[in-house]
């Protein structure tokens, strides 16, 4: 503890281990110094940084330019927004900035006013503002892409020269295949000299006859050794080509705009390796699944069929196959006796009601009335006699009887008596006495 008879030291030189100053007064003179700093203008690379959408404050690291010392820079959301989408890890900045200390935590970080992109940020912005173009175009969209072959006869492969890259690919796909054939293309793959060898070595393959998918691959690097896969006349001429191609550039957090241009894009080329030719190890275990199910199931639908025809055969039709006909004979017979009795029944009353008639008819008939004692008389023409003045005295008549017939004369005939109500031919008396 500082001595009560001691004052304070009142500089930090004057401190000593029986007098020393409290950490609180140290960090208030820092605090007091560092506020008294200008801003200034620093320049340096940022190592970290994530946007945070809606927050006011944002945070990134600052790094120097040739050795390993770094800072924390905050900056006002209004600040990063001016700097533009290229401010992102890996951009060159410059930037105007003013020192603060924090007391309580001790502290320094740098606070912006003005962030701007230098040399490799430069440029960053300017490939955000080409993707913006090229989308527009509609050279990103996955409608146009083509499909990659499931076993391309020829790969061909773009890629520097003894590059590990190189290995990757070829090792990786000729483990998974190992009848892969490649037609590999060595070219610059970073610097001035890049995108023309590129460009020439993927039209070459394009136009090569079997070559069924291209792979441009290139391991890792600084921001500054991809720019070249993000040049216009690169992304177009992919763009363009008719063979499928698979984009490699890099570790998995790179993205050059060729990988939004290729068909496929690769995080890694190992990754391009996986993806170009199928895995003969696992193609064969799903042949073999294949072949299986294709067994089980046509032992399925055997056994399926098998009891489907032990169903019908155990039918009685079948084990007996005059029991369909014996059905349709018992029918028959049923209707057979009901149209026969129908028929009895129709006779019976047909009968019956001719028995009648011909009871009635015979009550009615003239041989009736001849067999009750009556006679008919005819003329010697065949007509009926029906009165006394249709004959006279001497004529011949004729008679039928109930039996035979017989001829008579005519002695004498008494005229007809006249009907009730009526006057007699002739006139009579009163008393209906003839003439």
């Amino acid at each position: 503890m500082t001595s009560p008879s001691l004052p304070p030291a009142a500089k930090a030189a004057d401190t000593t281990r029986d007098n020393p100053w409290p950490l609180r007064r140290l960090t208030e003179n820092i605090k007091k110094y560092v506020d008294r700093m200008s801003p200034l203008w620093v320049e340096g690379q940022v190592v970290e940084f994530k946007r945070r959408p809606g927050a006011k404050m944002h945070f990134l690291t600052l790094r120097d330019l040739q050795t390993d010392t770094s800072m924390t820079v905050t900056a006002w959301a209004g600040v990063m927004d001016q700097a533009g989408d290229g401010l992102q890890e890996g951009a060159r900045v410059v930037t105007r900035v003013k020192p603060v200390f924090w007391e309580r935590t001790g502290r320094l970080n740098l606070q912006a006013a003005e962030i701007h992109l230098q040399g490799v940020g430069s440029l960053l912005a300017q490939i955000e503002a080409l993707r913006q173009r090229l989308a527009a175009e509609g050279l990103f969209n996955e409608s146009r892409k083509k499909p990659l072959p499931f076993l391309p006869r020829v790969i061909g492969l773009v890629c520097g020269r003894a590059a590990k890259a190189e290995d990757d690919v070829v090792v990786n796909a000729s483990d998974r295949w190992p009848g892969a054939r490649f037609e590999i293309r060595e070219v610059a793959v970073q610097g001035d000299r890049c995108v023309a060898e590129v460009g020439a070595a993927l039209a070459e393959l394009d136009a090569a006859p079997g070559v069924d998918v291209i792979v441009i691959a290139r391991g890792g690097g600084a921001v500054e050794d991809l720019l070249p896969f993000s040049d216009e006349a690169l992304v177009r001429a992919v763009a363009a080509a008719r063979t499928p191609v698979v984009s490699a550039i890099g570790h998995e957090g790179d993205c050059p705009l060729l990988d939004l241009v290729a068909d496929y894009r690769a995080s890694t080329p190992t990754d391009a390796a996986r993806r170009i030719v199928p895995d003969r190890a696992h193609e064969r275990e799903g042949v073999a699944q294949a072949v299986a199910r294709m067994r089980g199931a046509v032992a399925n639908r055997i056994a399926a069929e098998r009891s489907s025809l032990a169903l019908v055969a155990s039918r009685p039709v079948l084990t007996g196959p005059g029991a369909i006909v014996d059905g349709y004979r018992a029918a028959l017979e049923r209707l057979t006796s009901s149209m026969n009795q129908a028929v009895e029944r129709r006779v019976n009353t047909e009968e019956q009601q001719l028995t009648r008639m011909r009871a009635t008819l015979r009550a009615l008939s003239p041989q009736a009335t001849l067999d009750r004692g009556y006679a008919l008389l005819k003329t010697p023409s065949g007509a009926l006699i029906t009165s006394s003045s249709d004959v006279k005295k001497g004529d011949l008549i004729e008679g039928i009887l109930a039996s035979g017939r017989m001829v008579a004369q005519v002695v004498g005939a008494t005229p007809p008596a006249p009907r009730p109500g009526s006057a007699p031919p002739g006139g009579s008396d009163p008393a209906g006495a003839p003439w």
